[in-house]
């Protein structure tokens, strides 16, 4: 099985992408959890362009959502909203059918980001993702002493995250 993991932070250090980067560490054997790194790649979103004059960056990001069994989202959240890079990245699929009835799970970095966290899911579910309720979870990394080897490292939190990809994964199935 594999699941695409996209981060809405472009943040050389970021606690989106680290949470992602802990789950496809925790990834049970049989599951593959790969991190999406080209959303700031792509162009300003612009209706008038068609399919097939796609720029590459969208063909590519297009063609990994069309590869995965299902996608895990970890946004920041700013101006109560979610940031422009995730949003315009969303955008390039609207028309497209790539989401439409992909399961699409949360994983949230910060209790505070429930502007961010509703406005994706309100996204994702008119573009006809599935979000799985059961597979997403939020856990507050700020402030957060974490061991040597990081968030996988931290009994607690790699816990959460190992049942929140088992349900993820049920729902997949």
């Amino acid at each position: 099985m594999r699941i695409l993991a996209i981060s809405g932070s472009l943040r050389a250090v970021s606690s989106n992408t680290a949470l992602l980067e802990a789950a496809a560490a925790l990834a049970p054997d049989g599951v593959e959890i790969v991190l999406y790194d080209g959303i700031g790649a792509l162009p300003h979103f612009n209706p008038d362009i068609a399919d097939e004059d796609a720029p590459a960056s969208v063909a590519a990001f297009r063609a990994a959502l069309a590869a995965s069994d299902g996608v895990i989202f970890s946004t920041p959240e700013y101006a109560h909203g979610l940031p422009g890079v995730l949003k315009n990245a969303l955008d390039w699929v609207v028309g497209s059918s790539e989401l439409v009835e992909k399961p699409v799970a949360l994983f949230n970095a910060s209790p505070r980001s429930t502007y961010a966290v509703a406005s994706l899911t309100a996204t994702l579910t008119v573009m006809s993702a599935k979000v799985i309720g059961e597979a997403s979870v939020t856990v507050q990394l700020a402030g957060r002493a974490l061991p040597d080897g990081g968030i996988a490292a931290d009994e607690e939190l790699a816990g959460i995250l190992r049942e929140a990809i088992a349900a993820f994964v049920d729902a997949v199935r």
